[in-house]
């Protein structure tokens, strides 16, 4: 299989789960809903740079080593989850404003988000990127070069779906109402901090990879925004009638 029916093509699969979706059916104005996919295009446009950003010093090192074939190898290298929650986070945040959306975080966005990830996941597997070290054991699995790795992708994807599953029951039970992607924040930071060191991923920092070291601020900033939220609740949307 090629690159892109092996990669590409459970990337864009995701990209259309997570788009597809219909996740503006709450809101009762088509203003917001206009509104808020402005937003949602500026999320993705941060989130894809971000991603591609810190996937090249997390893996290569750049910009103090050069990129190994250079900016053709740039492009076609893998993204960062971490870099793209976080950047897509931030450009969210700057254009809320500037667009007029006023509405609270979109739970329903925050539910379908480790969906879409985990078909990404699957596109890793196959590829082999973002691969586990080398175990022998009885939850290994061995990759195209031959070596017995840990599973990281597919450990990552049964994560993936178990906290899709329980957004999904969370958000039909209306619970932690406009902090389902904060509390995402602080679930992944803490699971992704933890299942790098099963990752075989170069440990720049103090043996510590560079998506570690971004897992912390994430995590701070998970637990700051739910704790804030959870002070000042915004209301709940009204049910639409049947």
């Amino acid at each position: 299989m090629t690159f892109y029916t092996t990669y590409a093509l459970p990337v864009l699969l995701g990209l259309i789960v997570l788009f597809a979706f219909p996740v503006t059916k709450h809101m009762q104005r088509s203003s917001d809903r206009q509104k808020y996919w402005m937003v949602q295009a500026c999320v993705l446009v941060g989130a894809l740079a971000a991603a591609k950003l810190v996937a090249l010093v997390g893996d290569h090192r750049w910009p103090f080593e050069p990129l190994p074939g250079g900016l053709r190898g740039a492009l076609n290298g893998g993204r960062s989850i971490v870099g793209g929650l976080l950047g897509g986070w931030a450009a969210g945040e700057i254009a809320k404003p500037l667009v007029g959306y006023t509405l609270p975080p979109n739970d329903r966005f925050a539910a379908v988000l480790p969906f879409s990830i985990a078909i990404g996941r699957l596109g890793c597997h196959l590829t082999g990127c973002c691969a586990g070290t080398a175990h022998d054991g009885w939850l290994s699995v061995r990759t195209a070069d031959g070596i017995a790795r840990w599973p990281t992708q597919l450990m990552e994807v049964a994560f993936q779906l178990a906290v899709g599953v329980t957004f999904m029951a969370m958000v039909r039970r209306r619970v932690l109402h406009a902090r389902l992607f904060s509390l995402y924040l602080v679930l992944y930071g803490l699971y992704r901090f933890g299942s790098e060191f099963l990752r075989d991923t170069p440990k720049w920092v103090d043996g510590l990879s560079v998506y570690q070291v971004l897992c912390i601020p994430m995590v701070a900033l998970g637990v700051a925004l739910t704790a804030w939220r959870t002070r000042r609740p915004p209301p709940l949307p009204e049910v639409a009638a049947p």
